[in-house]
This record gives C-alpha cells, structure tokens and sequence, in this order.
C-alpha cells in the first residue's frame, strides 16, 4: 500500500497530466472547429454522436450537453449500428465519430456504411494519420502525448480531451444560437438548478400569512402580530402602501434602548423605506438581495403596494442554497 504523501503526488501527477492535455487542445480550435460548428448550427437533422469503448461513454455526455444547450443530439454505440441502430439517422443529420486511435474495428466497419449514406462525418480523434480521419469530412484533433495512466493504456488524458472538445462545440453552438438563461430553464425545470432560472417570488411568498400593522397601531399589536404571523417582521402599511417594516431584530433594539413601552408606535420604531422585490422577480434574486443587505426577510410589493413577504427559510426549503 501507497503512503499518505505518495497517493497525493499520484493525483497531483494526474491532474497535471490531464490538464497539459487540455492545454495542448487550444491549438486545436481552429478553421476546421469553426467549420464544424457552421455545419451542425445550420443542419436541419439531428447531431448523431457514436463511439466504442470509453469514448462510448464521452459520447453520451457529449450527446447530453448539447441537447440541453439547444443542438438536438442522439446517441448511437458503434457496435449495435451494425445490428439495427443505422436506423436512427436521418439524411440531415450530422455524424460526431469519437475514437482515440480512429483505427478500432468497429469505427472501420460504421464508417463506410455513413458515407454510403451521404451523411456528413466530424472526427473527433487521437490520430490524424487514422482511418477515421483520412476517411472524415472533418477532423477535430484530440491528441494527447500520453495518458494519465502509468502505464500509458487506460483512457484518461484522452478521454478528458474528448470530453473538453465536445464541451467547446456545445458552447460555441449555444453562444451562436444566443441560447439565453430563459431557454436553460425550459431544458432544466428539475432540481436546484432549475429552480434558480424559473422560481419566482410569487410561488413562494403567497404560502405565508401577510403580517402588517398600521404606523398607529401600539407595540404590542406589533409584537402579537409578528408573533402570530410567524415570519419574524411586519410590514407597516398606510392605505395598502408599504412604508416600513418591523422585524424581531428592531423590537430587540428599542428595548436595549428604552424601558418605557407606553405610547411607543410602529411608526416610532419601524425602518423606513425598506427594501422590497416585485412578485414577478426571480427568488435567486431575493436571495440576492437578503445576502447583500443581510437580511432573512423582504417585503414583497407591486407599485408601492404592500402584498406581504418572503423569508430566507421559504427559499431554504426550495433547496436552492
């Protein structure tokens, strides 16, 4: 067994090997990469990504990017295109080969059934003197000097290069469509994620109760309704117009301040103009402002108008934190 010190320089060495890789990607993006997004953005069929092996697997990644970055993609395994799969493509469509060394059987037997086709073929390779490559429309050269592996044999380095050159054409597609954060959240409506990109404030403040007293109304109508109303603070409200708030924190302050409750009025202890959000705004950014102002609770208001509040708690249950 390796010592504490010994596996950390195996990683390290890793993660250097694998970046170099990424590094010498950069003198790929070129005519060739150019051309290729030019191809796939004005295509009319579909982007059908394939490979074998461990490039298999990028290829699916590869096909899950794109898709939820507006590039319509399909996934079809180099073995199985031989056994039925050719059925997935379409005239139209475009054909993302992936293979460190071009020169795998079952690249070799797929190739010439595609081009019998007519479909245009983008290489995504480890050698540009391949089969793969000689045979391609397209070459997007993905060669690293070795891999991570100490033996120079499982797919590492090669693999990370696949992946990065299949992440550079998935953006540089997105950027040309102008996919906007508004089309991320129709591809994203699950989780944390895609909570951030369509939640609004009014899905969530409108499951609390609206605490609010008059600028008259005495303390302890104030403290009986934030206590009631059960998120910390009242909004203090003048012919339905939010001109204040009182939260538990300023009830704390007045009393380290004065003793003496008699007469004491919301008006007389409540924060002016407080900061508020419209109903329609994004809860990312309500969270926005509480963490900026460092706040747990924002009124929520239309025009002035006072409609109630959200709490840090109602996004924390959103698990959007």
């Amino acid at each position: 067994m390796k010592t504490k010190e010994e596996i950390i320089v195996i990683g390290k060495e890793v993660v250097t090997n694998e970046r170099n890789a990424i590094d010498q990607l950069v003198t790929a993006i070129d005519d060739s990469f150019a051309a290729v997004v030019d191809l796939i953005f004005h295509t009319n069929g579909n982007v059908v990504v394939t490979g074998i092996g461990k490039s298999a697997n990028i290829a699916q990644k590869i096909v899950a990017t794109l898709n939820s970055t507006g590039t319509t993609a399909v996934f079809m395994h180099a073995a199985d295109a031989i056994h039925g799969d050719l059925g997935i493509i379409r005239d139209e469509d475009v054909i993302l080969l992936l293979s460190k060394s071009g020169e795998t059987p079952e690249i070799k037997v797929l190739v010439p059934l595609l081009k019998a086709r007519g479909n245009k073929l983008v290489a995504i390779v480890g050698n540009t003197a391949s089969y793969l490559a000689l045979q391609s429309d397209f070459v997007l050269d993905t060669t690293v000097e070795n891999e991570a592996c100490p033996n120079n044999l499982a797919p590492t380095s090669s693999t990370t290069a696949q992946l990065v050159m299949g992440d550079a054409l998935a953006v540089a597609l997105l950027d040309c469509r102008g996919f906007s954060p508004a089309d991320f959240a129709r591809f994203h409506p699950g989780g944390a994620l895609g909570k951030k990109l369509y939640l609004r404030v009014s899905d969530l403040f409108q499951r609390n109760e609206k605490p609010q007293v008059q600028p008259n109304d005495d303390i302890k109508k104030v403290i009986v309704e934030i206590s009631a109303k059960r998120l910390g603070a009242a909004g203090v409200v003048d012919q339905g117009k939010l001109i204040g708030i009182i939260t538990d924190g300023d009830l704390r302050r007045m009393l380290m301040k004065t003793s003496n409750l008699v007469g004491l009025t919301a008006a007389e202890i409540m924060t002016v103009n407080p900061k508020s959000i419209d109903p329609q705004a994004l809860v990312v950014d309500a969270l926005q402002l509480m963490r900026a102002n460092n706040i747990t609770q924002l009124p929520v208001s239309s025009d002035g108008v006072y409609l109630g509040v959200i709490h840090l708690h109602d996004i924390l249950k959103e698990g959007i934190l």
